[in-house]
């Protein structure tokens, strides 16, 4: 048996967080010793490690403990966890398409910077009217 301490280092999980995802149902209650201390079973460093695998991941909370739930029911068909992966992957491909955007832009705006003075500083004249950079990030975001 492991106390919250030993948990969190074999995990690489802070007490804070174990504590946490036990308040939220991520994690079961431990058992207790006679002084009242946390004490935690292979399971529970399993079920960590899958937590924070997950979390590496970037997988929401929710979909976690759904993850879960179907791991509990090892014999069940995989498809509902197939649909939570597919999910994550069209929400990771949408950020990374946003990121890809925005170093476009952020690219852009270097770019054409003409190394003068603040008040002709593209940077600041971008950032001053978001309006007028998300419109130039349009335009050249088709003519690319």
């Amino acid at each position: 048996m492991l106390t919250i301490g030993k948990l969190g280092k074999a995990a690489g999980v802070k007490v804070p967080t174990i504590r946490y995802y036990e308040q939220i149902g991520l994690l079961p209650e431990p058992e207790r010793s006679a002084g009242n201390q946390r004490l935690y079973g292979q399971s529970a460093l399993d079920r960590l490690a899958f937590i924070r695998h997950a979390r590496e991941l970037g997988f929401p909370l929710e979909a976690i403990r759904d993850l879960l739930s179907l791991s509990d029911k090892p014999d069940q068909s995989c498809a509902a966890a197939d649909v939570i992966a597919k999910k994550h992957l069209t929400a990771v491909k949408a950020r990374i398409a946003r990121l890809t955007a925005l170093k476009a832009e952020l690219e852009r705006m270097i770019t054409q910077c003409a190394q003068g003075t603040v008040a002709d500083c593209r940077v600041i004249e971008v950032l001053s009217d978001h309006s007028r950079g998300a419109q130039d990030h349009r335009t050249s975001g088709a003519a690319e």
